[in-house]
């Protein structure tokens, strides 16, 4: 083998269709244009979603409502959950990274601390929101909260 004899695999390439190259070459006379109209002269473009006069799927699907580009999402943890975090881990306080060293809350989330269930467990919590039930809870319990 040298580089005189290196050539593509077998079927790997295809000629390119060479049109307007004469009658005898199937694809000469109107090129594969048609006849007249706006389609086969020079500069002609459809609009994207174009469906030949048939009105387009983006104007058949009726609108629905939108999206607050200012919503605030937040993660939900429950009081039940950091009792079973407690208990399992025998923790004193229960902050953002622990949160997320145990997989409640991923690296960008906000977490909101939410009402169900009971805490028995002594805590300092600190998430970014609590529901009043939820703080209640833990200041009843002998615990405090830090809003972040």
């Amino acid at each position: 083998m040298n580089l005189s004899n290196l050539k593509p695999a077998e079927g790997s390439t295809k000629n390119r269709k060479r049109i307007g190259r004469g009658t005898g070459s199937g694809r000469g006379g109107t090129s594969t244009r048609g006849h007249k109209g706006a389609g086969s002269r020079s500069g002609t473009t459809t609009k994207v979603g174009f469906e030949g006069g048939q009105m387009p799927l983006q104007r058949r699907v009726p609108k629905v409502g939108f999206k607050n580009p200012n919503r605030v999402e937040y993660v939900g943890v429950n009081l039940d959950v950091l009792q079973a975090l407690t208990e399992k881990y025998n923790l004193s306080s229960v902050d953002f990274d622990t949160m997320k060293e145990h997989g409640l809350v991923s690296k960008n989330g906000l977490i909101k601390i939410l009402g169900r269930g009971e805490l028995k467990a002594k805590l300092e919590v600190k998430a970014h929101a609590f529901t009043a039930t939820a703080q209640k809870a833990i200041e009843a319990a002998g615990g405090s909260i830090v809003k972040l």
